[in-house]
C-alpha cells in the first residue's frame, strides 16, 4: 500500500523505521515544524524529521493539519494514513482522504487512558499493566475501533521514559502487523469496551511533589513524570529536581517533607513511610548523588514543600 506517516517524537521513530523497511511505500512523512531547543534556542528538527531525512523520505512539516497541509497530504493519494504521537488533530476532510482512513498506535489499553500522556498517567495511577493499541482514527479522541492490542506489565521501578521506549519498540511490531493485515484485507476492528479514563498532557503542577501523600503514591507520581516534566520540590525557596527515589522499609516515619540523613542515606518524610533520595538536581546544576548534595546543605534537617 501507499502510506502517509505522521509522527514527531523519538517514540514514533521505531514505527517509521519498521514501516520504511516493509513492502509498503511511504509517500511522505508528516511531522511538526523545527522547534527552538536548548538555552541557545537552536531550531532543531523533530526526531521523526531526522529519521525521515536519513531514510530519504519526503517530509511535510506542519504544526497544524490546516488547509495547506490537508491539500498536500490528500494529493499523495495514500491508501492509509498512520499516526504515532504526531501531536495534532486530524479532522475532515483529511480524516477520510486515504482510502482506508487513518490508524493510530496509542500506548495504552484503550479505552483506558485516552489522551496525550497515557503511559505517564498509567504509572502515576499505580496501574500494574499497560500496553499498546492500534485503532481506527475517528473524530472523537482515541475512540475508534481497535484492530489489535498487546499487554505489558509495569515494573515497580519503571519510569515513563523507560516504559515508553520499550513500548515504542513492541508497538512498532504491532503496528506493522496491522498495516500488513489491512493491506491483505484480513483484519477487522472491534469497538472499544470498558470504562473510559482520560490522560491529559502533563503540566508543571503534576510534577510538584505533595509530601503528605503516601510514599507508594509519591513514588508512582515521580516515576510517571520522569523524564518530563521532571518531579521537583522546593527547599528554602529553591527548586530541587528529583531524578530517582526509592521506598524505604527499615526506618520509622518522618514528618511529611522533612529531609534528613540517616546511615548515609538522604531520607524524606511522606504521609506514610520515608523515601530515599537517590539522585537529585539543584537549580542551575547537573544531576548528582543525593548524599553529595546533602553534604553541601550543611544542616541536620530541612523542610521540602
Amino acid at each position: 500500500m501507499k502510506l502517509v506517516f505522521a509522527g514527531t517524537p523519538q517514540v514514533a521513530v521505531p514505527s517509521l523505521t519498521l514501516l520504511a523497511s516493509s513492502d509498503h511505500e511511504i509517500a511522505a512523512v508528516v511531522t511538526r515544524a523545527d522547534a527552538a531547543l536548548g538555552r541557545k534556542r537552536v531550531l532543531t528538527p523533530s526526531p521523526v524529521a531526522t529519521a525521515a531525512a536519513e531514510l530519504g523520505l519526503p517530509v511535510i512539516k506542519a504544526n497544524r493539519l490546516d488547509a495547506a497541509a490537508t491539500a498536500a497530504i490528500t494529493a499523495l493519494g495514500a491508501d492509509l494514513g498512520v499516526i504515532v504521537a504526531y501531536g495534532g488533530l486530524v479532522r475532515e476532510p483529511l480524516l477520510s482522504a486515504p482510502r482506508l482512513g487513518w490508524i493510530n498506535l496509542h500506548f495504552s489499553l484503550l479505552p483506558r487512558w485516552r489522551g496525550a500522556a497515557p503511559v505517564q498517567r498509567a504509572i502515576m495511577a499505580g496501574d500494574t499493566e499497560t500496553g499498546a493499541a492500534v485503532f481506527q482514527l475517528v473524530a472523537e479522541l482515541d475512540a475508534g475501533a481497535v484492530f489489535a492490542a498487546q499487554r505489558t506489565p509495569i515494573g515497580r521501578h519503571a519510569t515513563a521514559g523507560t516504559l515508553l521506549e520499550s513500548l515504542s519498540q513492541s508497538g512498532a511490531e504491532l503496528l506493522r502487523a496491522v498495516v500488513d493485515d489491512l493491506g491483505a484485507g484480513t483484519i477487522q476492528a472491534v469497538d472499544q469496551a470498558g470504562e473510559v479514563t482520560l490522560a491529559p498532557k502533563l503540566t508543571l503542577d503534576d510534577a510538584r511533589v505533595d509530601w503528605t501523600l503516601a510514599a507508594e503514591r509519591i513514588h508512582a507520581i515521580i516515576r510517571g513524570v520522569t523524564p518530563e516534566p521532571g518531579a521537583f520540590t522546593e527547599i528554602g525557596g529553591a527548586r530541587l529536581k528529583l531524578h530517582d527515589v526509592a521506598p524505604v522499609h527499615d526506618q520509622g516515619r518522618l514528618a511529611a517533607g522533612v529531609v534528613t540523613a540517616i546511615d548515609k542515606r538522604v531520607l524524606i518524610g511522606t504521609g506514610t513511610a520515608p523515601l530515599e533520595l537517590i539522585t537529585v538536581q539543584p537549580a542551575g546544576k547537573t544531576p548528582m548523588k543525593a548524599i553529595d548534595w546533602w553534604r553541601g546543605v550543611a544542616a541536620t534537617e530541612v523542610i521540602a514543600s
